[in-house]
């Protein structure tokens, strides 16, 4: 299959001079790569440990419904600004 590609000008230089030392075109040292690329199985992440940090003794997380954003915003805002009255 013939595609395009868009690659910097330095890789492609760098190409160029590794395709005639070995005797062989850009192209296939392109094909060579993808496939190794593609064969080289991929390594999972280390999963991160994760800790809930709570307080209190237990109970509900909060008195909010937090399905409600505007109920949320209006709850944050009585309490900073109602207690400066």
């Amino acid at each position: 299959m013939r595609t395009t590609i868009t690659l910097d000008e330095r890789l492609v230089a760098q190409l160029k001079r590794r395709a005639a030392e070995q005797g062989t075109s850009v192209s296939k040292l392109v094909e060579q790569a993808v496939r190794l690329f593609v064969r080289t199985p991929r390594t999972p992440a280390a999963p991160q440990a994760f800790e809930l940090v709570t307080f209190g003794k237990g109970g509900g997380f909060s008195r909010h419904n937090i399905d409600k954003t505007s109920a949320l915003l209006e709850a944050d805002d009585l309490e900073r600004f109602a207690s400066g009255r």
